[in-house]
Order: structure tokens, then sequence, then C-alpha cells
């Protein structure tokens, strides 16, 4: 059985005990979390819409951290102008506990 979950404005097909990394979500590790569900499939068969939104998916917050650098450069030839800038995005790991209905 899987479950497409809205988390931080995206959209994750996720199973039980997958782990994926999400956007920054307020809590602790070893926290619980819901999800909002879209779609719940098993096999050849889906549930869309209010069938889905019957159905929830369990988590549970298994660390915080912070994603590799991006480096955003910007130059202008010859114009002796140059901007460098670094980003590091927060996220947070989630244990899939289970998918029910």
């Amino acid at each position: 059985m899987f479950a497409v979950i809205k988390a931080g404005g995206k959209q994750y097909r996720v199973a039980a005990e997958d782990t994926i990394s999400i956007a920054l979500q307020a809590g602790e590790p070893g926290d619980a979390l819901k999800f909002d569900v879209l779609l719940v499939g098993e096999g050849e068969t889906f549930k869309v819409g209010a069938d889905a939104a019957k159905a929830s998916v369990d988590g549970v917050i298994v660390s915080h951290g912070r994603g590799d650098k991006v480096i955003a450069f910007k130059k202008r030839r010859r114009q002796n102008s140059k901007r460098k800038r670094g980003h590091r995005q927060d996220f947070t790991l989630v244990r899939i506990t289970g998918i029910n209905g």
C-alpha cells in the first residue's frame, strides 16, 4: 500500500517504513506527525479525492538537519562587479510509521 502526501508545499509518494526528507517541521525527534493524503493506492486500485481524505498517514520525526550548500554566484563581465551568496536549506527527516484506510 502506498500514498501520496502533501508536506511543505510538495508531494511525496510514501509507503510504510519509508524515510523522507521534507521542509523543516516544528517538533522534537520522536514526535508524531500527520499528513494530508491526496491519493491512496494498493496494487491497481486507487482512491482519490474524498475517498483518500478519509485515510491518514502517520510519521515520526527522526532528526533535523541542513542540506548541502548551494552557491549563487553572479558576475557582470568587465564591470568589476560580482556577488557570491551561499544558502543551506533546513530539513526534517521523517519515518512513515503507517498508512491507515
